[in-house]
């Protein structure tokens, strides 16, 4: 078993999970496809829009947000297809699980957490891509 399988398994075990109402996830799901398309669209203030206070603290402008995602993360940047999986509670923070195809037909899960803002709204504080292991492997 590879180290990455081992990782998703121990993640998808975990003990400190709660569920999410359905009026969160479906919010959350809203703001994740409209980031996706957003990248699709080449649409950077869009897609930037979306990201949370930290993640504009390490990337302060969308020049630098666009050039990180397109270097590190082809699959949410342009994903042939999109699958919302469970949104739980993980120690003490929201994640949403995306299967997403990626550009070269690669399966990867992308755990987004995502931040509650004072207004109601979520916006996407990280994206760990763990890539799938292929049919057979």
């Amino acid at each position: 078993m590879s180290r990455a399988t081992l990782a998703l398994l121990l993640m998808l075990a975990s003990p400190l999970r709660a569920e999410v109402p359905a009026q969160a996830r479906a919010a959350i799901e809203a703001v994740i496809t409209a980031q996706i398309e957003a990248f699709r669209r080449d649409d950077g203030e869009a897609a930037y829009a979306f990201a949370a206070d930290g993640v504009k603290a390490l990337f302060p402008s969308v020049e630098s947000f666009m050039r990180m995602v397109r270097s590190g993360y082809a699959p949410v940047y342009r994903p042939r297809d999109v699958r919302f999986a469970e949104t739980v509670v993980e120690n003490g923070e929201v994640v949403q699980r995306v299967l997403l195809v990626g550009p070269d037909g690669r399966a990867h899960l992308a755990l987004y957490t995502m931040e509650l803002q004072p207004d109601g709204s979520w916006k996407i504080a990280a994206v760990v891509l763990v890539t799938l292991p292929e049919a057979g492997a």
